[in-house]
C-alpha cells in the first residue's frame, strides 16, 4: 500500500508545552522539525494549568535560591527522584521563565514591576511565576507565537500508534489522521515523544480526552524502560459536582490565595495535620492565627503557609478520611471556600471587595464553574474531592539529554519520569517541561546532526496497518470499546486508587487481563472515516498497558511514600525501598517485567544543601 510519506531530522509526537519547547530547540539548531499533535495546535493539556511555574526568582521573598527549590522538589519526591535531573530543573527554571517572558509571555506584576511569585503546597517560598489562574494558556500562547516563525511542520489532528525502528534505533512513527482515518508514515533520526499523562485510565480525572498514555506506551512497546509507574498523584482539589463539573480541577491557587478546607460539621479539619514547630509560630486562636499568617504572606511579607498547602498527597488522603469517616460533603468530597478570608480581609479593610477581588485573581476559576455548573465561588463553597490528575512514572531517560535507552527516542514533559520522585510539587510540571523540553530537542538535534536517517521496514509499516484495520474488518468480535474501557477506569479507581490493598491490586491485575482479551475482540465496524470507535479501540492498549504497569509496580512497592499509599503497608521502608526505583520493560516473551534499580549516589554538595534546608539533618534516605 502506498502510503502518506513525510522525512524529518527531529520528530516531536506531543504539542504540549514540553513539545513545543522541544520543537522551538530543535527548530533552532537548525534541523528539520516535525510537530505531531492529536488534537488542534494550542488544545494541549498544558492549557489547563492554572497556578503557576516553580522558579526560584526570588521576587517576592529574597531568600529563595535554586537550592532551596533542589531541596524542596528532592523533599516532595521523598527523595527516590533523579536527583540531577531536579538540579538541573532548579538551576535553569529561572532563566526558562525570563526566556518565555521575552517572548512575550505577561506575567502578573509585584508593585515595583517584577514577575510576581505565589505560594504553592510543598515550597518554602512563594516560588509560581503566574498569569492569574491561567498561565499554561499564556504558556502555550508564547510558545506557538514564537515556535511558529521558526519553520517547523505542524501535523495537526494525527495521532501515533506505533513507533518504528531500524535495529535497536528508532527510525520514525506511524500513524493515522483522526478525520479520515488514513494512514501515515513519518521518518525522523530522532524522536520526541511528549505525550503528557495517563489519566483516562481512571474514572474520576482533570485531565482531558487525549491523556491515554499514548508516550508512555509507545517507548514501553519500542523496547524503552518506564520508571516509578506506581507513584500517581491525585489532586486534592477536583470538583465532585455538580456532574457538568466533575473532576475538573480546582486550582491550588484558590488555596493559596485564601481558601479553607472544611467537613461537613464545618471544622478546618486540616489544622490537625500541622506539625508542631509550626504550630509554634501560630496566634493562640489557630483560626485567626492561620488567616493572620495567609494575610501576611498574600502581602508578600511572610512564607509560612496555611496548612491547606500541605503536600498533595497528604491533602488527598485527609480529604479521603474525611469522607470516610462520615464527615464529607453530601456527594462525596468536602467544601473548599473563599469566605473566611474574605471576612477576616473584610475586618481589616471594610472597603474590601470580596467578589471583585477574587474575580481578578481567580478569573479562569470563577468564570468556568459560573458557566459550566452554576457555582460562584465568590460567594458559594466548592465540593471537592480527589482526582487523578498527574503520573510521577514514565519513560525512563538520560538526566541531561532526555534520551532513553533506545537510541534516538527521546522523551520530556508527563510522559518522561525521573525528576518527581513518589510525588510532583504544583508549579513543577511547567518549570519541568520548559527546562527538560528544552534539552530534549537540544540533544536530539544533536543526535540527528551525528547519525543518518534509519530505514522504514516495510514489514513494520503494514503490520501496524493491518493491526489498526483488523478493529474495523475483522468479524471475530463483538465488544464495545467504550464499555471496555469504562471497566478499565472503574476497575482503577477502586482498585489501584488513593488508598491500595495487596487483595485489590490482585483483583485488578485478574481484571485487567480479561480486558486484555475483551479489548483485542473490540470493534467498531462502520469505517475509517470519523469513527471515534476505532479510535478508542486502539487507545485501549495503551491504556491497559500502563494501567498494568501502575498496578504491577504498586505490588512491588510494600511501602507507602508519596503518591503510593498502601493501606496495608502505611508507612514507609525505607531500608528497603528508600535508594530504588521500580522499572518496567516488555520481556523477549512479551511479558510485562519487573526490577529493582538502585539509585545513584547523590553528591556530596547535593547532600550539603539538603542538610542545610532539613534544619541540619539528613534524611535517612540519602545516609
Amino acid at each position: 500500500m502506498d502510503y502518506e510519506t513525510h522525512e524529518h531530522d527531529v520528530l516531536v509526537i506531543g504539542a504540549g508545552g514540553a513539545g513545543l519547547r522541544a520543537a522551538i530547540e530543535a527548530s533552532a539548531a537548525g534541523v528539520s522539525v516535525g510537530l505531531v499533535c492529536k488534537s488542534l495546535l494550542g488544545k494541549a493539556h498544558t492549557v489547563m494549568a492554572e497556578g503557576g511555574i516553580a522558579a526560584a526568582l526570588a521576587n517576592v521573598d529574597r531568600r529563595d535560591s535554586w537550592q532551596v527549590h533542589f531541596a524542596d522538589t528532592m523533599r516532595g519526591g521523598q527523595y527516590v527522584n533523579n536527583w540531577r535531573m531536579a538540579q538541573i530543573h532548579a538551576q535553569e527554571a529561572p532563566d526558562r521563565v525570563r526566556e518565555l517572558e521575552a517572548w512575550g509571555a505577561v506575567f502578573d506584576r509585584t508593585p515595583d514591576g517584577r514577575i510576581l511569585q505565589r505560594n504553592f503546597g510543598g515550597h518554602k517560598f512563594p516560588r509560581l511565576a503566574h498569569v492569574g489562574d491561567r498561565t499554561g494558556l499564556e504558556m502555550i500562547r508564547t510558545l506557538q507565537d514564537h515556535g511558529i516563525h521558526l519553520g517547523m511542520s505542524v501535523y495537526m489532528e494525527c495521532t501515533i500508534i506505533r513507533l518504528l525502528k531500524d535495529g535497536d534505533r528508532v527510525s520514525g512513527a506511524f500513524g493515522y489522521w483522526r478525520d479520515r482515518g488514513r494512514f501515515v508514515v513519518f521518518q525522523a533520526k530522532a524522536v520526541v515523544l511528549a505525550t503528557g499523562g495517563i489519566g483516562k485510565a481512571y474514572k474520576i480525572t482533570s485531565n482531558s480526552w487525549e491523556y491515554t498514555g499514548d508516550g508512555h506506551s509507545l517507548a514501553y512497546h519500542a523496547g524503552a524502560e518506564l520508571i516509578d509507574m506506581e507513584f500517581v498523584q491525585f489532586h486534592p482539589t477536583g470538583m465532585v459536582w455538580p456532574p457538568s463539573v466533575r473532576g475538573i480541577l480546582v486550582t491550588e491557587g484558590v488555596r493559596g490565595e485564601g481558601g479553607c478546607l472544611r467537613n461537613s460539621e464545618g471544622k478546618r479539619f486540616m489544622f490537625d495535620e500541622i506539625p508542631e514547630s509550626y504550630k509554634a509560630q501560630t496566634a493562640d486562636n489557630e483560626e485567626e492565627g492561620f488567616l493572620y499568617v495567609l494575610a501576611e504572606k498574600y502581602q508578600g511579607r511572610d512564607a509560612r503557609r496555611p496548612p491547606e498547602l500541605l503536600t498533595r498527597d497528604h491533602v488527598a488522603r485527609c480529604i479521603v478520611r474525611e469522607v470516610k469517616q462520615g464527615r464529607g460533603s453530601p456527594h462525596g468530597g468536602v467544601f473548599l471556600e473563599l469566605d473566611s478570608f474574605a471576612r477576616w480581609m473584610k475586618g481589616r479593610n471594610p472597603s474590601f471587595n470580596a467578589a471583585e477581588h477574587w474575580k481578578k485573581k481567580l478569573p479562569s476559576m470563577y468564570h468556568q464553574f459560573k458557566e459550566l455548573g452554576n457555582v460562584d465561588i465568590t460567594r458559594q463553597p466548592m465540593e471537592v474531592g480527589p482526582t487523578t490528575h498527574y503520573v510521577m512514572g514514565g519513560v525512563r531517560v538520560d538526566a541531561d539529554t532526555q534520551m532513553s535507552c533506545v537510541p534516538g527516542l527521546f522523551a520530556c514533559g508527563e510522559c518522561a519520569a525521573g525528576i518527581n520522585g513518589a510525588n510532583r510539587l504544583g508549579g513543577n510540571s511547567l518549570s519541568d517541561l520548559l527546562v527538560l523540553g528544552k534539552r530534549a530537542g537540544e540533544f536530539a538535534a544533536k543526535y540527528a546532526k551525528e547519525h543518518s536517517a534509519g530505514q522504514v521496514h516495510a514489514d513494520q509499516v503494514e503490520e501496524a496497518a493491518r493491526w489498526a484495520l483488523s478493529f474495523i474488518d475483522e468479524p471475530q468480535g463483538d465488544e464495545n470499546p467504550y464499555k471496555v474501557q469504562a471497566d478499565l477506569q472503574e476497575t482503577m479507581q477502586d482498585l489501584v486508587g488513593i488508598v491500595r490493598r495487596e487483595d485489590e491490586m490482585l483483583r485488578a491485575l485478574d481484571i485487567i487481563g480479561q480486558l486484555w482479551e475483551r479489548a483485542r475482540k473490540a470493534r467498531a465496524p462502520i469505517n475509517r472515516e470519523y469513527n471515534p470507535g476505532w479510535h478508542t479501540c486502539m487507545d485501549l492498549y495503551n491504556l491497559l498497558t500502563v494501567a498494568e504497569a501502575i498496578t504491577r509496580s504498586a505490588l512491588e512497592r510494600k511501602e507507602s511514600r508519596g503518591g503510593q499509599f498502601r493501606d496495608d503497608y502505611p508507612h514507609k521502608d525505607t531500608p528497603r525501598f528508600g535508594k530504588v526505583n521500580g522499572v518496567v520493560w516488555k520481556g523477549p516473551d512479551g511479558r510485562m517485567q519487573f526490577r529493582w534499580e538502585p539509585i545513584p549516589e547523590m553528591p556530596a554538595e547535593l547532600k550539603e544543601i539538603i542538610r542545610e534546608q532539613n534544619q541540619g539533618k539528613l534524611p535517612e534516605e540519602l545516609m
